[in-house]
């Protein structure tokens, strides 16, 4: 792939059961254990829950905050969040100019409103009609549109300002890969100068818990790092609400307005493999080929912890990156699905940022479908 102008990361907002912050998501990346883990509230699953934040520092309107649920203001005030560590916040004509790329999955079910309709149907005398007639009915006028993923886009440009041109990707772990992408490579093109790209995910929804339970993802015991979620420890996920964004520029744009450029987001690479018995460990070596990696100082990993792929994936990094330490999402904030790479991409570059690294990797893999290799170096 050629890239014809450098992208650098300007802005990174993060929100996680770690905090807020750069600081405390390394302080979490360096202890290597989730900040905050609940397993009582959907037990016998555990969810690392999002730590308290305030959200008036970024959502300043109590009617915005009421309006949204968990998942979108988890996002907004990370967007905020990498906005301001941007020093972007208060120009308003910067960011009505400015592109915006999120990943995001749907909104919240009312399961109290879906209970009481399953309930009823087993009783009804003709089920189709009453089935009918309750999501009439029942269900509150604006369910439909708070499930609507572009929602979040537009409660930034609501609360932020950010009003230039946006995207909403779905589609799992692939789509926040294809969204980082697709976002460096318009800036890489010289099709957009500046672009905030990002997702958030709450795990805190009974009803997500239904969904991945069903599929055979969870897994129903205690935290446990993982790469050590063998199928006979219970191999599976923990979720954990997150919310990342990154604010991406080139390089010039950066230097006219004298923003520090934190890191470099050089290549991202894409793969979507049918699923067999060493697919992934052969899409993984020739996503690292094509990034260009050769022996980066540290690995993000988006392992999910389900079997076989992640046996598959840590096979693959131990032979693509002997020696070089590898790191776990999912061991500091949950597996956050639609969040894993623009969180592995803003903790990689806050890692270089902050720490000196001169390259890091950041692996995703979907738990059903989707490869993905990030590339990060100083800028």
């Amino acid at each position: 792939m050629s890239i014809a102008r450098d992208v650098v990361v300007t802005g990174i907002g993060l929100v996680s059961c770690a905090g807020e912050g750069v600081v405390a998501h390394l302080a979490v990346l360096a202890a290597g254990a989730p900040a905050r883990t609940d397993t009582e509230t959907f037990a016998p699953y555990t969810v690392h829950p999002v730590a308290p934040i305030a959200l008036d520092g970024q959502i300043p309107k109590k009617s915005d905050q009421r309006q949204m649920e968990p998942w979108q203001r988890l996002g907004v005030y990370a967007a905020g969040l990498a906005l301001e560590s941007a020093g972007v916040k208060g120009d308003a004509d910067l960011k009505s100019r400015m592109h915006l790329v999120v990943s995001a999955g749907g909104g919240e079910r009312d399961t109290a409103v879906d209970g009481a309709i399953l309930t009823g149907l087993r009783e009804a005398a003709d089920p189709g009609a009453y089935l009918n007639e309750h999501l009439q009915n029942d269900l509150r006028p604006t369910l439909f549109l708070a499930q609507l993923s572009n929602l979040l886009a537009g409660n930034i440009g609501i609360v932020h300002g950010v009003t230039g041109a946006s995207r909403t990707f779905m589609g799992e772990e692939a789509c926040g890969t294809d969204a980082l992408r697709i976002a460096q490579a318009r800036i890489a093109s010289g099709q957009v100068e500046c672009m905030l790209v990002g997702g958030s995910y709450s795990a805190e929804r009974p009803d997500v818990m239904v969904i991945h339970e069903m599929g055979g993802y969870l897994r129903a015991h205690d935290f446990r790092p993982v790469f050590d979620r063998t199928p006979d420890s219970e191999a599976g996920f923990i979720l954990g609400s997150a919310a990342a964004f990154l604010v991406l520029e080139t390089a010039e744009h950066a230097a006219a307005r004298g923003a520090k450029a934190l890191a470099r987001l050089d290549i991202v690479a894409s793969d979507r493999t049918r699923r067999q018995p060493g697919s992934t460990e052969a899409s993984l070596a020739a996503l690292w080929a094509s990034t260009g990696l050769d022996a980066p100082d540290a690995v993000i990993s988006g392992a999910t912890g389900v079997a076989p792929i992640t046996a598959e994936e840590g096979a693959a990094l131990a032979r693509l990156a002997p020696g070089i330490p590898v790191t776990a999402l999912g061991d500091v904030t949950g597996h956050s699905l639609e969040t894993t790479a623009p969180f592995g991409a803003a903790l990689a570059a806050a890692l270089v940022s902050e720490t000196g690294l001169r390259e890091v990797a950041v692996t995703v893999v979907g738990h059903r479908r989707g490869e993905g290799v990030i590339r990060v170096t100083a800028p």
